[in-house]
């Protein structure tokens, strides 16, 4: 059984953004050796996120346009953590689109369908932000 673990940091000058990091786990599943297994994609902050969908034109802004309409982002102290710390909406975006994402290994390649990709999504920008890829498998 092979355990592999590294980290991607990253820092955008946008408040919010959502990046494909797809390439970048399958040159670390590569490094891992690993041929079949499991590997989990996890978001170390809690104002960012990782999730599954297609790289289509459009779907990005889409996507963050319908958390900004879901979730606004007010000016005004809407929120009650607003009152110290003013990311309220960022926490709350994390929270729906979710921390991490697993995804299976076969014969040393993820187990994606046809157009899925894997993105990052920070929803408070510029400062460096970390995640975690672990590999386990053989």
């Amino acid at each position: 059984m092979i355990s592999y673990r590294t980290y991607l940091v990253f820092e955008f000058d946008e408040r919010e953004t959502i990046k494909n990091i797809t390439d970048h786990v399958e040159m670390i599943l590569e490094e891992s050796k690993v041929r079949e297994g499991l590997v989990l994609v996890s978001a170390l902050h809690t104002t960012s996120a990782v999730f599954i969908n297609d790289d289509e034109e459009g779907l990005i802004q889409d996507t963050l346009e319908y958390l900004e309409k879901t979730i606004p982002d007010h000016k005004v102290p809407y929120y009650r953590h607003n009152k110290s710390e003013k990311d309220a909406p960022a926490h709350l975006k994390r929270n729906a689109v979710g921390r991490s994402e697993t995804i299976s290994v076969t014969d040393g390649r993820m187990d994606l369908g046809n157009w899925e990709q894997i993105f990052y999504a920070d929803f408070n920008g510029n400062r460096k932000k970390k995640l975690c890829i672990k590999i386990i498998g053989e």
